[in-house]
């Protein structure tokens, strides 16, 4: 896989991908270059059989702080209606590869998240921020639609329709004990702990059944627009699937032996 350019990718030896936005100077605002190579990176993490989590944080003080107000959004005033739908559309194309990566996306917020930097962290499976981490889906104080890059649809299913509405008008920012507590954040850590704390998180998730996690994330995907007899018929049907793959075995034979399990 080719090493992008624009931001810092780690692997270990255990299966964890780490992606840094590597701009502190400049909260790691986005730029063109980052939005496509994020795009291309998540793309590719799909066939990389030796990834088994991925970790997306960021460099400094900021997770991220959106697109960058020089490099991006100075220059789409000079763009027409075609140009603008080319980059609308890449930045919903980074959102749709993070969802459509099988494997579980842990965004790490190390501070400030704001404007794409908080629906990256929103299309991420698990969120874990330090104290200092506020967020913001600021669109509406640009003048732009609070509905972008998948807020609309995602956020109301994360924090109920009355949260989302209020985050996507208002584009205030909230500090990370409120987003925890309306559930946007799965966890708030001092920020001395935030690397310990996503570390044994993604170790825990990488040393489990990489195939039922897979399966996991597929359903919640499938199931977000599904009814009930429509989820639970493609439930069972997930279920069975994974009964007749060898970590199904392997985890009753750890259990019958008393041994920690040992997944492909």
């Amino acid at each position: 896989m080719n090493k992008p350019a624009s931001f810092l990718y780690e692997q270990t030896d255990s299966g964890i991908a780490t992606i840094t936005l590597n701009r502190p100077d400049r909260l790691n605002a986005l730029t063109f270059e980052v939005y496509r190579e994020l795009t291309d990176m998540f793309a590719a993490l799909r066939h990389e059989t030796d990834v088994r989590v991925v970790v997306i944080t960021g460099a400094g003080r900021a997770f991220c702080s959106g697109g960058d107000v020089h490099d991006i959004i100075g220059e789409l005033f000079s763009r027409d209606m075609e140009g603008l739908l080319e980059f609308t559309r890449m930045t919903c194309e980074l959102v749709q590869n993070i969802r459509a990566l099988h494997k579980p996306v842990i965004a790490s917020l190390n501070g400030t998240t704001a404007g794409a930097g908080a629906c990256i962290a929103l299309a991420s499976d698990i969120r874990i921020a330090n104290e200092q981490a506020k967020i913001a889906f600021l669109f509406v104080k640009v003048g732009l639609s609070g509905a972008d890059m998948g807020a609309a649809y995602l956020l109301p299913r994360v924090v109920g329709i009355a949260k989302a509405t209020e985050l996507l008008y208002t584009g205030d920012f909230v500090s990370a004990q409120k987003a925890e507590r309306i559930g946007l954040y799965n966890r708030v850590v001092p920020e001395a702990q935030l690397a310990e704390a996503t570390r044994e998180l993604a170790e825990h998730l990488a040393s489990g059944p990489a195939f039922a996690l897979q399966k996991t994330k597929e359903m919640l995907n499938r199931e977000l627009n599904m009814n009930l007899e429509a989820a639970l018929e493609a439930e069972a049907q997930a279920q069975a699937i994974c009964m007749q793959h060898p970590d199904y075995r392997e985890a009753y034979e750890a259990f019958v032996a008393k041994r920690p399990a040992r997944f492909e």
